[in-house]
């Protein structure tokens, strides 16, 4: 590999990053630029655990998301295993998954069956947060060599910071956006039914929760159906 153009790369996909104007759109990038930067890839994907669950947050192929659902159904996969960090290691590369994979029983001959020859991939993470599993695939045994270790560790790396970054700008946006909203299902409620400020989120919140929804939701309610009522 030329580390140097590597270098190039890796500058310009961060600045391409953090141009991306959502969370999603940022983990189809970095799942696209693995497929474009890192020798051997073929097929690559983000891999998180939700509540136990494995889900697919960004995929270039449908062997990815075929890959995870299995991991899923069987809880047991090597991308299922960093996502969760079962072990100390943040990374795993696979050779060959026609021969015998011990931790993987299950999974393994399912993912020759589907195609898949040799695998890698990186924790996501920050100091202060995980975001789930990078996972590179080739149909090929031995597609990843040392470089393509140390490219893809890179590459993951400068992946974490900018999740970090689009998670922070994609909640605040939430957060303004829920605000605006609650905001104007309160003069909604004033203007209606002549409550003080107090009141009114008084009302928002004992809605919120007598049917258990949550406060945001339900001043979107209110302020889609006042045009209706109104007119």
């Amino acid at each position: 590999m030329e580390w140097r153009s590597f270098a190039e790369d890796m500058a310009q996909l961060a600045r391409r990053l953090l141009a991306q104007d959502s969370l999603q759109a940022t983990l189809d990038e970095i799942a696209a630029a693995a497929v474009e930067l890192i020798d051997g890839c073929e097929a690559s994907g983000v891999l998180a655990l939700r509540k136990g669950r494995a889900v697919t947050l960004a995929a270039t192929s449908d062997l990815v998301v075929e890959s995870d659902r299995l991991q899923g159904e069987l809880a047991e996969g090597p991308c299922f295993d960093a996502a969760r960090r079962t072990h100390g290691d943040r990374m795993f590369r696979i050779a060959d998954l026609s021969s015998p994979q011990p931790g993987w029983p299950r999974y393994a001959p399912a993912a020759r069956a589907l195609g898949i020859g040799s695998m890698m991939g990186f924790l996501l993470y920050t100091d202060e947060q995980d975001f789930g599993a990078l996972d590179l695939y080739s149909p090929r045994p031995d597609a990843f060599s040392r470089d393509s270790e140390t490219a893809g560790w890179l590459l993951a790396s400068h992946a974490a910071v900018a999740l970090s970054s689009a998670s922070t700008v994609d909640q605040l946006e939430h957060a303004l956006e829920s605000r605006h909203a609650i905001g104007e299902a309160m003069g909604i409620l004033r203007e209606r039914h002549r409550l003080s400020e107090d009141d009114a989120f008084a009302v928002l919140r004992r809605i919120s929760q007598n049917h258990n929804v949550k406060l945001r939701e339900v001043a979107r309610t209110i302020r889609d159906d006042a045009p209706e009522e109104r007119s």
